[in-house]
């Protein structure tokens, strides 16, 4: 008889960059960000609270197994605020408006956690007409930072070249189980994100904001699509008759609320009052691009075509994820130079002085274009580097450059020891 055993592999992620920043928070915090990255099971896990409300769908509140009353919550919650109890409140925005007035007249008492992936909250929180401007300070969670997936997944995936590229997904933390279930989980990811994406984006808008889901959706698909100055997307826009007229002011309020959100980032084009926005997570930009090239919103996707577009978009993907935590590795902003006759992938800037540049090549790489790659950099005075999956699929040692790879990354050990 044959005895077949399944190990099954559970990962456990240490968010160690929002460990360290909840050191810092105030008595009363927001916790706000898209859904599904993981605010709830964070604070669960990594917060001493006392009780733990969570405000469901109708407005029925739970606290452990048990429904209370909107009345008996308030005085509870009032109770043990005034006690210095911690209280976390899950999905904060379906509690009643008037809430907020409740807490303002109470001020700041214990300490009040309010866990929300709804737009109008985080809007109207810090907005100058709000009853509690200054009573919450803001603690924004997007996806798993890009230290902190590298740390957590280098003990489970060894070559260096996978670690990397499926690290860029599983800073989704809901697509670790899908991993966990078959490590060849690109295959499967097209009709992961094609049920999943429209409903994690759809109900960070209230009703209120209904009216304008149209206009956010298009920007999003605008931007997987390649365009990514405010211009462009501005065009794209009036092209379909989203906005009044073609002028970027009618944008800049939707890419402003993205950001905010943790939709969108921007990142700065050096020496220019110009910025290129990208999602902020490959999986969204993923879903969108393929929602404009292929309509998978309404209609199945093709495995070739899956295929095709990741195969087309990793290199983007990897190159976002290196500016980023090249950036957090040198202490140093992270822009792109992007003049008329070429671009540098990545620039590093302190203020407005050009400390490093660095070209990234994930597919093969020819003598002659590495040559062309050191002739490029070497117009800038300053470090210049070459990131590759591994150093030695270069065809020879370059002499004007440093070359870096994903095990040079995983070797410094002054951020990667746990």
């Amino acid at each position: 008889m044959l005895l077949i055993i399944i190990i099954l592999i559970m990962v456990s992620i240490i968010r160690f960059s929002d460990l360290d920043r909840w050191r810092s928070v105030g008595r009363w915090v927001l916790v706000y960000g898209r859904r599904k990255v993981g605010k709830s099971f964070f604070i669960r896990n990594n917060v001493k609270w006392d009780k733990y409300y969570f405000i469901g769908r109708s407005g029925s509140i739970f606290i452990d197994d048990e429904t209370i009353g909107y009345d008996a919550f308030r005085r509870e919650l009032i109770k043990g605020l005034e006690n210095d109890e911690t209280i976390v409140v899950d999905e904060f925005q379906r509690l009643p408006k008037e809430f907020l007035d409740v807490l303002h007249g109470m001020g700041v008492k214990g300490k009040l956690i309010a866990v929300t992936s709804t737009l109008w909250l985080s809007k109207e929180i810090f907005e100058a007409s709000s009853p509690i401007l200054g009573l919450f300070s803001d603690f924004k969670m997007g996806i798993i930072d890009e230290m902190d997936i590298l740390q957590n997944m280098q003990k489970y995936i060894k070559d260096s070249r996978k670690l990397l590229e499926y690290s860029i997904f599983l800073r989704e933390p809901w697509l670790i189980p899908l991993w966990e279930a078959s490590e060849e989980f690109s295959e499967s990811l097209p009709y992961t994100i094609r049920l999943t994406v429209p409903s994690l984006i759809g109900e960070i808008f209230t009703e209120e904001e209904r009216s304008y889901s149209r206009v956010y959706d298009a920007i999003l698909k605008a931007v997987a699509d390649g365009k990514m100055l405010s211009t462009e997307i501005t065009s794209q826009l009036y092209s379909l008759k989203l906005i009044p007229a073609e002028s970027p002011s009618f944008v800049h309020p939707y890419l402003k609320i993205l950001e905010h959100i943790g939709l969108l980032e921007k990142v700065k084009i050096y020496g220019k009052n110009k910025y290129y926005y990208y999602h902020s997570s490959p999986v969204t930009d993923y879903y969108y691009y393929l929602d404009a090239k292929y309509g998978i919103s309404e209609r199945d996707v093709q495995p070739s075509q899956a295929r095709k577009v990741l195969e087309l978009k990793i290199p983007h993907y990897v190159e976002r994820f290196l500016s980023k935590l090249l950036s957090k590795i040198f202490g140093l902003w992270a822009e792109k130079i992007v003049e008329r006759d070429f671009e540098v992938d990545i620039a590093l800037t302190d203020f407005r002085q050009l400390k490093i540049v660095v070209e990234v090549k994930w597919g093969d790489i020819s003598g002659i274009e590495l040559s062309k790659i050191e002739d490029k950099l070497s117009r800038f005075n300053c470090r210049r580097i070459l990131f590759l999956p591994n150093a030695d699929m270069l065809p020879r040692t370059p002499e004007k450059l440093e070359v870096w790879d994903v095990k040079r990354i995983l070797n410094l050990k002054s951020l990667f020891d746990g």
